[in-house]
């Protein structure tokens, strides 16, 4: 890949929008920081009801969801866009080790799994690849 190239691609990661979904308040602000020193435009929301009624859906090209969380789980939450048509590349973080049981049978194709503390080097990359294929 040239110089050219990784400008293109750098522009076009830059410009995604990306959703944070999570009732810990720590995690919006160290998880938003984080992906707007990347360059990304980031916004918060403290549940799925608030993400749904905000409108975002419609401008968000990488969703970041918790799974556990009061009123309407990540998951939950999924299952609520894809009833309305509405597929983002979805990753989906956890303060519990490993995937609930249901999980598996009610998501699919999530782009990444990551139980907290996550790896930030391995979270960047996945929304890296999430977003090259919704491009």
């Amino acid at each position: 890949m040239n110089n050219r190239d990784n400008d293109i691609r750098f522009a076009m990661l830059d410009s995604a929008v990306i959703a944070v979904v999570d009732d810990d308040e720590l995690i919006l602000v160290s998880l938003g920081s984080l992906l707007r020193s990347c360059g990304y435009t980031v916004n918060t929301y403290n549940s799925g009801l608030a993400f749904l009624q905000s409108g975002g859906a419609a401008h968000t090209d990488c969703l970041i969801s918790d799974i556990q969380m009061p009123g309407m789980c990540g998951v939950e939450l999924y299952e609520a866009l894809a009833a309305k048509s509405v597929h983002i590349p979805t990753l989906f973080i956890t303060g519990r080790p490993g995937p609930p049981p249901q999980f598996s049978a009610r998501v699919r194709r999530p782009e990444g799994y990551f139980s907290k503390p996550f790896d930030t080097q391995a979270l960047l990359a996945c929304i890296d690849r999430a977003l090259q294929r919704r491009r």
